[in-house]
């Protein structure tokens, strides 16, 4: 609190006076005091501006408030204003205390009336636009599909409706009613058709609730220790990881299918999936110029960060036979791995085309991140350095010398990731390709 003004008027107050007093010319502010109300002033500043205050002694130290405009009350609101003031003041209670007392009673009735009325959705939608910034484009996606409204024209499908996203049931629940029963409820029923789907929402939903709760305007709305009780907990299906990988005597069916399938787009993405150990997203996602078929490297966006490399951005090599099946795909749009029809230009979800080649394999229920996992396997049959490995696959590092001196150049990882594609291109009965002119003049016929 300021001090108070020792140079004081005391006059009795009037609509004249009030009206008419104003800061004096050589000073910022000057004060007037009201005779008829004890600690009732004016403050009048050198621009213009007069705001009532109240001003009192409590425990030896002058304590002052402002209560309002001059133009907001008349005389009477404002001594009335006073006087409260001034019998909190005799019981040694501050007028910021009562000013704070009071804003926490409007708080504590904001939020009783938005326990009242306010839905997940809104929070959910709130908690989203929040953090997309922070997220990659999957986890964004699987926020928005959780919410999915069903019977929805479906983008990717003539004729073909959208299905409730998981988390729909309760998104018009408000906030007040949510409870662990509901949560319980609802985590049972979706287990039984998709338990996996289920496990995953479940925490997306808790970590949107635990963002609520950090929220100053959504502070006490909801108690996350009475939302995720035992019960609740229990009810989540505790999912295995998968195991899925390609073992070595599968590799001869595996190329002789996958390179049967006769979009030559998806055969190339499983293919370069397994032969590169990237992440699904990020192959799916790289660009034509992120290819240099001069100094035979591929630049993947990593969702991890390289020590050494820009944020985000990993360095791999470019080897032999991968180089022979990207350079002979369909140049329609900015991505390697496009298609005429999807929305974005580029492929989303090969799986359905892989399924058929899989299963006249005999490889049933290999999945994309399997094809991931098996060059991490297959590794090991060439006795390749695990920190190569993990360097090519974008894995943090694991180990301290690693983590702090390990960044190998890209001449040194194309050792090892041709020797590893030469020996598993020997399993599959493959032979490596021969290009009669440098890759780069190649393109430039292609471009041409």
């Amino acid at each position: 609190m300021a001090k108070a003004n020792t140079n004081t008027n005391k006059v009795n107050f009037t609509a004249d006076r009030v009206r008419s007093f104003k800061c004096a010319d050589d000073k910022k502010e000057s004060f007037l005091w009201d005779s008829g109300c004890t600690g009732l002033g004016i403050r009048a500043y050198s621009s213009g501006k007069k705001t009532y205050i109240f001003q009192a002694s409590i425990n030896g130290k002058t304590k002052r408030a402002v209560i309002g405009p001059v133009d907001s009350f008349d005389i009477n609101e404002a001594r009335d204003k006073a006087n409260e003031y001034q019998k909190n003041a005799k019981n040694f209670i501050s007028p910021t205390k009562v000013k704070r007392e009071k804003a926490a009673i409007e708080l504590a009735e904001e939020q009783d009336e938005l326990r009242g009325t306010i839905k997940l959705r809104q929070v959910w939608l709130e908690y989203i636009e929040s953090n997309k910034s922070r997220w990659g484009e999957k986890h964004y996606k699987d926020h928005l599909k959780a919410i999915q409204e069903p019977n929805q024209p479906w983008a990717r499908g003539k004729g073909r409706l959208t299905k409730a996203g998981c988390l729909y049931p309760l998104i018009s629940i408000k906030l007040k009613d949510l409870n662990s029963k509901k949560i319980e409820s609802w985590i049972k029923k979706e287990n039984d058709t998709r338990a996996g789907v289920a496990a995953q929402t479940y925490r997306l939903l808790f970590a949107c609730l635990n963002w609520c709760a950090e929220q100053e305007k959504y502070t006490g709305l909801i108690d996350l220790a009475k939302l995720k009780t035992k019960d609740v907990k229990s009810a989540v299906t505790k999912l295995k990881s998968r195991t899925d990988t390609l073992q070595k005597e599968q590799l001869p069916a595996f190329f002789k299918y996958i390179r049967q399938i006769q979009n030559p787009v998806i055969s190339a993405y499983a293919q370069t999936l397994l032969l590169t150990g990237a992440r699904r997203n990020e192959l799916a996602g790289l660009k034509w110029t992120e290819l240099d078929f001069q100094w035979n490297s591929i630049t993947i966006k990593d969702k991890a960060t390289s020590r050494g490399l820009e944020a985000g951005i990993r360095i791999i090599p470019l080897t032999p036979y991968v180089a022979s099946l990207l350079i002979n795909l369909p140049r329609r749009n900015e991505w390697v791995f496009s298609t005429p029809t999807g929305a974005s230009g580029k492929l989303t979800d090969p799986r359905k085309s892989l399924e058929p080649a899989l299963l006249a394999a005999g490889i049933e229920g290999l999945t994309l991140h399997g094809l991931r996992r098996s060059f991490s396997n297959l590794s090991e049959w060439v006795e390749i350095p695990t920190g190569v490995v993990a360097q090519i696959m974008g894995h943090k590092p694991s180990a301290t010398a690693e983590k702090h001196y390990k960044q190998r150049p890209l001449d040194l990882l194309r050792k090892w990731h041709t020797t590893l594609e030469a020996w598993v291109l020997e399993q599959a009965g493959l032979a490596l390709p021969e290009f009669k002119e440098p890759l780069l003049k190649i393109v430039d016929g292609y471009n041409k």
